[in-house]
């Protein structure tokens, strides 16, 4: 069983479109910070392509291009591109972009943020570097009662936009009964793609027996799947690809569930599905009705390069 929607969001197919036309428009070389998006499929392919990969921008030499991460970047990160004169295309899913300036907004009326989400994720660090003065990080995990707060009364929660929406509620009902005043958002940080695939996993943990979710072991969204599935009360694992499916799982397993995370490419989502109809399981059914139709513009300096007549020119050259 298919979960419907699965894989690619518009954040993401935004920032791989961005990579792919600033390689057309431009040529080589092209320099991303970080993996443009968290599969390693995606970032093998465009590497393959000639798109070159760094962790920091000490690494790209003065002057030369280079693309920020759907996950977004501190100030400081643009700061330090400016300094160096390099040319910046911010591929910065927009959804990423609105907590940042959530963030300062509430930061210049002196709120303290309380940040949830995953203190090590690239988006987490790029938010809390727009009011590190006025951020809280708040992992998951940690324990509420240990946060300090100079003004109960002036507090607000943001969060990661790729988390468990359960987990997440609970969270925050947790922080509404030891910060009564807290504010929520003027609208939910959790992104539609994120909501959405996670319905689509509680669909299939209704009706599967198994549920795997293609994905990379660093996408954020793609964890919070299994974990969705597993809180359901169905097994479930990750996977970057066939060569991860253990045949003891399916073992005695009559209906597999399988999605993919929003970074995921659906080519792989295919692959696992001929490798599992190849293996005994020749029916294939779609599980959910939700219907995507989502679709971020390009980076404004992008979309002006590419409408050069001196592109269009040398394309038909």
């Amino acid at each position: 069983m298919l979960a419907s929607p699965r894989g690619f969001c518009a954040g993401v197919v935004r920032a791989i479109d961005t990579v792919n036309l600033a390689l057309e428009v431009y040529g080589q070389p092209i320099y991303v910070r970080r993996e443009i998006v968290h599969n390693k499929y995606v970032v093998n392919e465009l590497h393959l392509k000639g798109i070159i990969f760094v962790n920091e921008l000490h690494e790209v030499p003065s002057g030369c291009r280079v693309i920020f991460s759907a996950h977004g970047v501190a100030p400081e990160v643009t700061a330090e591109a400016r300094e160096r004169r390099l040319e910046v295309i911010d591929a910065t899913c927009p959804l990423v972009t609105k907590v940042h300036r959530e963030a300062i907004k509430y930061a210049e009326q002196k709120h303290s943020i309380i940040l949830i989400g995953h203190s090590d994720h690239d988006e987490v660090i790029g938010t809390l570097g727009e009011a590190p003065d006025s951020i809280i990080v708040l992992d998951p995990e940690d324990d509420i009662e240990n946060l300090n707060v100079p003004d109960p009364n002036k507090i607000v929660y943001l969060t990661q936009t790729t988390l468990s929406l359960n987990d997440t509620h609970n969270i925050v009902d947790k922080l509404r009964q030891t910060f009564p005043m807290i504010k929520a958002p003027s609208s939910e940080d959790i992104c539609y793609a994120t909501q959405n695939r996670q319905s689509a996993v509680l669909d299939l943990a209704r009706k599967a027996e198994l549920i795997l979710v293609v994905g990379s072991a660093n996408s954020s969204n793609s964890c919070r799947l299994v974990e969705v599935a597993q809180n359901a009360g169905v097994p479930a694992y990750l996977i970057n690809g066939i060569e991860d499916i253990q045949l003891t799982w399916i073992k005695d397993i009559d209906v597999i569930g399988l999605t993919a995370g929003a970074s995921a490419p659906e080519g792989l989502v295919e692959k696992v599905v001929h490798y599992l109809n190849g293996i005994g399981y020749p029916v294939v059914e779609i599980a959910g009705s939700i219907i995507e139709d989502v679709e971020f513009s390009l980076p404004p300096e992008l979309a002006k390069a590419s409408q050069n007549p001196k592109f269009h020119d040398l394309n038909r050259e």
